[in-house]
């Protein structure tokens, strides 16, 4: 096979599946509308199961709705049948996933989840099947053919139901109002959580408060700088900020003068330097930084100086 046909075979794959998801916006239909109404109103879980690939795509759904609020549990449709039905409580919504809808472990199963009173979901590919007959409510994901060149391995289908989960999931998600406050609850760790929760003052309150006053020294201000190793400190006079001394201003005023011995921090300082406020996130004191092309700011609560956040605090959390 040449390089080219490795490339053909690549996009035709990628082009036949983008297809099959766009043509599912045909079966967002009233049972589409029905099962996230009946989700949103739900006082238990959804439990979502399916058999061989299906299950895989039922366990990211399952995923992706535990993330983004909504209580879920896989259960693998072979294991329900020997003691994983216990699973299911009276107040539960089950969604079905089968390219078929006809598989030996489905039709073992449905009669068994039809004995209680919970909703049935079908997210099939076969709206005539015995399962798509029992369900409650269809969500149709038929595709043409399935990518693989014998159209046998589950390809296309999975990448429908894959698609129709993620449009379920947004619309719940959409619906409940749900905030990247909310999402950060979800998810607290790594450098995701860490951007939607972290706060300034997390990092800052670790760094000391480097200060001078406008009348200290060259030798004092290099000191000071020196002994926090955050590149810079304030200048600070009866609790107002004048403005910041960084390591650049301090090589920039050396390369000017020769005599330093009348020097003070109120010449070389940087004045109306960038501040942020201690309660705001560390990814938006990465924002301004980035947008201002500096390293550091200075931290205050409620406009006064409470100390600095050195972008290498940001490096260290992962956030950028």
């Amino acid at each position: 096979m040449h390089n080219i046909d490795i490339k053909n075979t690549a996009i035709a794959t990628l082009n036949l599946e983008a297809t099959a998801i766009k043509n599912l916006t045909h079966h967002i239909n009233d049972d589409f509308v029905s099962v996230v109404n009946q989700i949103l109103k739900l006082s238990g879980r959804v439990i979502v199961t399916g058999i061989g690939k299906s299950a895989i795509i039922a366990q990211k759904i399952v995923a992706t709705f535990n993330s983004t609020g909504t209580p879920s549990i896989f259960m693998h449709a072979a294991d329900a049948i020997h003691g994983d039905l216990g699973i299911i409580q009276d107040n539960d919504l089950i969604i079905a996933i089968s390219k078929s809808g006809n598989t030996p472990e489905i039709k073992v199963l449905i009669p068994f989840l039809k004995q209680s009173n919970n909703t049935l979901v079908a997210l099939v590919g076969n709206i005539d099947s015995f399962l798509a007959k029992q369900a409650n409510y269809i969500l149709d994901t038929t595709v043409e053919r399935e990518a693989c060149p014998n159209n046998l391995a589950p390809t296309t289908s999975t990448t429908a139901q894959l698609a129709m989960g993620d449009a379920l999931a947004v619309c719940l998600q959409t619906c409940r109002q749900f905030s990247d406050q909310d999402f950060a609850k979800y998810h607290p760790g790594g450098a995701l959580g860490k951007q939607l929760y972290l706060k300034v003052s997390d990092l800052s309150d670790n760094n000391g408060r480097p200060e001078v006053s406008p009348a200290t020294s060259v030798r004092n201000t290099i000191i000071n700088i020196t002994k926090f190793r955050l590149g810079a400190t304030a200048v600070i006079e009866q609790d107002n900020i004048m403005g910041i001394i960084t390591d650049g201003d301090i090589r920039r005023m050396l390369e000017q003068h020769d005599d330093l011995s009348q020097i003070t921090a109120a010449n070389i300082m940087s004045k109306q330097p960038k501040t942020i406020d201690r309660k705001a996130l560390a990814a938006d004191a990465l924002h301004t930084m980035r947008q201002n092309n500096i390293t550091q700011l200075l931290v205050t609560d409620q406009g006064k100086y409470t100390g600095i956040i050195h972008i290498q605090d940001l490096l260290k959390e992962g956030i950028i």
